[in-house]
């Protein structure tokens, strides 16, 4: 039986990564938001590794903290160990990494959720998402509760249909033994959607008191910190170490030996698994060659011996896991708390989707996360922002937001999922941007923060300091420009020891900074006129000036990205009716349904003839 439980703007199914920031999101925007999860201990989990950030994903936490999301404020609450990635390359591939104590992260954002206004959180299984004239209209939960809602957004994670995978044991559940989402799945089926089946893994636990360390390299945090989110003022400070170790011949021997009793090679696992995190059993056959692969142990709390071992992912018996463990020197006597698997689970086709995360095949309905088909925490934080603020404009009557690929790594994301569309998890890289110069994560807040404040989603005070802070590195270029310094035996023994030409008579400030053997700080004692700056502000002045050029020819391209964007394609457009466009060309125009020719140009199997066509269509309009 069933029976009405309320009125509400939007539902949000699942309280993940993607579903936290969906549902607070649309709160801060004013909507009355419900937010359901299978299990109130789940909220927040950090089900695989307990970090966050990483080399491109680290990128998509510092533009979601610029947006006002909470994945970063969070981050900076319960972080134990920094570290900033990529350090000995340029700035642009420069990416935060930082362990997260899991437990006190799941508490954080179970208590964000609990206090925002306009936001209820609700302990239940969804079942059923209710329509009325092919829009969505209400959620029905397992105990027949009734939700009448205007819109819903789905982040179900790794919960749709999912199957647990250890050797020869096959059981219907999500991560940490959590009960799997079997009826949802068929709901979404017989609402028309196409799901498919992907795969992922995660290593062993063991307990740390079981671990030889001494036998281990050490891998300690920065001693400069730098945090993920542009707010936090608040010195923070590294309680954690992690260790690197490694396998060896008689590992990979043992894995080989079992290979028989390996669901991913036996055919029990058909789902897809990530391409870039593959299981162990995967690199010693995929990479025979390789004498040993590195494994990272990493803290999973100040308050539990739970190590997590990176680069160990598995699905063989936990029996094999056992021996194979027990051959890494410093885990010969290791103890598994928690022996590792692979799970399958149900998920969209992100071409189904628009750019705003909104279904094409029944409105009102947004996807967001792993049910989008990416992986990752923070892949899924980033689109359960835009599912959401797009759901809460929707239902306000605004127009909706549209990250563009050349506004940063959010927009490159989406724009990837719902153009090209993914035949594996995706996952964010640095690599995935043409534009990675300018979308460094040190000037998240200068891209994103006007459009966060234009939503409200940061107060005018931030949006102030912002302004200052650009307006600064602004002035402090301009003076640089029109600063001279002498030549003089202090100058030249500097540049000497920098290994830089020396001068003989005067330098403009600005050309010496340009030099790469020289940084801001160096040159202090020469600038008699030096303002008094804050730190990051020298930073941004120091990178503008030695990439200007760099700079200037990213921004060129985006120009020419802007113009090609701003070429509107109708969403009702008969592309089968367009002569001179082939045919692989109109099938796939009609499936994507590209907003723009820009858009278009990005799909797989539309030439350069085909945009023609179309260029030619639209003037014919």
């Amino acid at each position: 039986m069933q029976y009405f439980a309320g009125s509400y703007d939007l539902a949000v199914i699942g309280a993940g990564h993607a579903g936290i920031e969906a549902a607070l999101a649309a709160a801060r925007m004013g909507l009355k938001t419900v937010i359901f999860t299978i299990n109130l201990d789940a909220v927040g989990n950090l089900p695989c590794n307990p970090a966050i950030g990483g080399t491109g994903k680290g990128h998509l936490v510092r533009e979601l903290g610029a947006l006002g999301g909470e994945m970063a404020r969070a981050a900076d609450a319960c972080c134990i160990q920094y570290r900033m990635l990529n350090r000995g390359k340029g700035p642009a591939v420069h990416s935060l990494r930082a362990q997260a104590d899991r437990r006190r992260y799941q508490e954080h954002m179970k208590h964000v959720l609990e206090q925002e206004e306009n936001l209820f959180l609700k302990q239940a299984t969804v079942t059923e998402i209710l329509t009325e004239n092919g829009a969505v209209s209400g959620v029905v939960t397992q105990l027949g509760a009734k939700y009448e809602v205007k819109a819903c957004v789905i982040a179900a994670g790794t919960y749709l249909d999912s199957t647990v995978i250890t050797g020869e044991s096959v059981i219907p559940s999500g991560p940490d033994g959590l009960r799997s989402s079997t009826e949802l799945t068929g709901c979404l089926r017989k609402l028309g959607l196409e799901l498919r089946r992907f795969k992922t893994g995660t290593p062993p636990r063991i307990n740390a008191r079981s671990v030889d360390f001494s036998k281990m390299e050490l891998q300690a945090g920065d001693e400069e910190i730098e945090p993920f989110s542009f707010t936090t003022v608040e010195p923070l400070q590294n309680q954690a170490v992690c260790y690197l170790c490694y396998t060896n011949e008689r590992t990979h021997e043992i894995i080989r030996a079992n290979l028989d009793r390996s669901p991913m090679y036996d055919g029990s696992i058909t789902g897809v698994g990530p391409r870039y995190c593959p299981s162990i059993e995967t690199k010693i056959v995929r990479f025979a060659d390789k004498s040993r692969h590195q494994l990272f142990l990493e803290p999973c709390g100040l308050d539990s011996n739970e190590l997590y071992l990176q680069g160990f992912s598995s699905s063989l018996p936990e029996d094999v896991q056992v021996e194979m463990l027990h051959t890494v020197e410093g885990l010969e006597h290791a103890e598994i708390l928690r022996p590792a698997y692979a799970i399958e689970y149900e998920c969209i086709n992100p071409t189904e989707l628009y750019a705003t995360l909104e279904s094409k095949k029944i409105p009102g309905l947004y996807g967001a996360g792993q049910f989008n088909g990416s992986s990752g925490y923070e892949e899924a934080a980033v689109q359960g922002y835009v599912a959401g603020v797009n759901a809460a404009l929707k239902i306000l009557g605004r127009e909706p937001l549209i990250l563009r690929r050349d506004q940063g790594y959010i927009g490159t994301l989406i724009d990837d999922l719902v153009t090209k569309g993914t035949e594996e998890p995706y996952r964010i890289m640095t690599s995935r941007s043409e534009y990675r110069l300018l979308h460094r994560q040190d000037n998240a807040d200068q891209r994103l923060c006007e459009i966060a404040y234009s939503y409200g989603l940061i107060s005018r005070e931030r949006i102030e300091a912002v302004r200052e802070k650009y307006r600064l590195v602004d002035r402090e270029i301009h003076r640089l420009e029109g600063c001279g310094v002498a030549a003089s035996e202090a100058l030249n023994q500097l540049l000497s020891q920098r290994q830089s030409a020396t001068v003989s008579s005067s330098a403009r400030m600005v050309d010496l900074l340009r030099r790469p053997e020289l940084h801001y700080e160096d040159l202090a004692p020469f600038d008699v006129d030096r303002p008094v700056l804050p730190r990051e502000v020298c930073k941004q002045v120091e990178i503008r000036v030695k990439y200007e050029g760099y700079l200037a020819r990213q921004e060129k391209q985006i120009a020419d990205f802007a113009k090609a964007e701003a070429r509107r394609l109708p969403t009702d457009t008969d592309y089968h009716a367009i002569s001179g466009l082939r045919l692989e060309a109109r099938q796939k125009l009609s499936q994507i349904r590209p907003l723009s020719i820009g858009q278009a140009g990005r799909i797989s199997g539309v030439s350069p003839s085909d945009i023609a066509v179309l260029l030619i269509y639209l003037g014919d309009k």
